[in-house]
């Protein structure tokens, strides 16, 4: 991501402004995600439209879902219940 972009979204988080916008939900990490900010191309907010193949794209946030899961599963027994519910799951409709 260009560093004006992601200067943007920090300052937008900073100062407040991100409260106003409309959010769309990540489907492989389930966080939300601004769908646009001004003075951010709207498609640098939605990964997906980066990639020229989109099947790779999927391959690869599925791989890092499953690394993040892996990785936590060394602490999960140390985390609430709240914790455990927010943890990345693929949430893309059934395959």
């Amino acid at each position: 991501m260009p560093i004006k972009a992601t200067r943007t979204l920090l300052t937008a988080a900073l100062d407040g402004s991100l409260k106003n916008a409309d959010f769309r939900t990540d489907p492989y990490f389930g966080f939300s995600v601004p769908t646009s900010v001004p003075g951010v191309e709207p498609h640098l907010l939605n990964p997906i439209k980066t990639w020229a193949n989109k099947a790779d794209f999927d391959k690869t946030a599925r791989a890092l879902v499953e690394m993040f899961q892996k990785n936590f599963s060394k602490f999960e027994s140390h985390v609430t219940p709240d914790i455990k519910a927010a943890a990345p799951e693929v949430r893309i409709a059934a395959e």
